[in-house]
């Protein structure tokens, strides 16, 4: 469950329903633990300036604000952006700016991270090729990407999934964008099977109250301190970090 830096936008390519995504993104920032736990993945790799691609309401930045000096967050919606900049206005650290990519957009950030954005992208080889030039040579890209085509279902079309991934098939998207593959993770396990009978099985959408509250409170901390001794061979979203040559 700035320095150097120019931005392209084309809002109208947006896909999957705004409404359910918003409704989504709003469920999951009850799930305080999970958000810490995926949070806590990339924050070794952000260096002082990262940026985010698809931001949204800015949960996982305020994990990582501690972590950095500036942050540069994206989000290709435009209703979202506007709540992201008004909730990060006080903060000079911050900088909200729309993104949609692939864009010729280039940066020299020390990091990128991006949480379930590349399934949205129909060309998601030129999707890597566009993080890439957001950042420093060398600098890492951390990705997290739902799994596993078998778990399909009504809520990824509706939210305009073009693709659950392997590990193999999202190592094969980064060689061809010409990166070099450090990481390539399943993650959440029980979360996954959560999942598969919530939303594939029963077509249910994820969404706030008592199911989150145990979800978060109960499964996610199981799940956190058992991929914490063992990489599990199935999970609902693969961790990769990703290197620019």
């Amino acid at each position: 469950m700035q320095s150097m830096t120019t931005y392209a936008t084309e809002p109208s390519l947006l896909t999957g329903d705004q409404k359910i995504q918003a409704a989504v993104l709003e469920s999951l920032a009850e799930a305080a633990n999970h958000r810490t736990w995926f949070a806590g993945m990339a924050t070794p790799y952000l260096g002082a300036h990262p940026i985010e691609i698809g931001s949204g309401l800015g949960d996982y930045l305020l994990e990582w604000l501690p972590y950095v000096d500036r942050f540069t967050a994206t989000e290709a919606d435009p209703e979202r952006l506007v709540e992201l900049k008004q909730r990060f206005a006080d903060d000079r650290r911050v900088e909200a700016r729309e993104m949609l990519l692939p864009t010729d957009s280039s940066g020299d950030h020390t990091a990128l991270v991006s949480y379930n954005v590349l399934e949205h992208i129909e060309d998601d080889v030129a999707a890597l090729r566009s993080m890439a030039r957001l950042i420093q040579p060398g600098a890492p890209m951390v990705l997290v990407v739902p799994a596993f085509p078998i778990a399909m279902s009504k809520v990824d079309v509706a939210t305009g999934h073009w693709r659950r991934y392997t590990r193999r098939s999202l190592t094969d998207a980064a060689v061809a964008a010409g990166l070099t593959v450090e990481r390539m993770e399943y993650v959440n396990s029980l979360g996954f099977i959560c999942y598969f009978i919530t939303a594939r099985l029963l077509g249910m959408s994820p969404k706030g109250g008592l199911m989150m509250r145990v979800y978060d409170s109960v499964v996610t901390p199981i799940t956190r301190r058992l991929e914490s001794r063992l990489r599990p061979p199935f999970g609902q979203s693969i961790l990769a970090v990703l290197r620019r040559p």
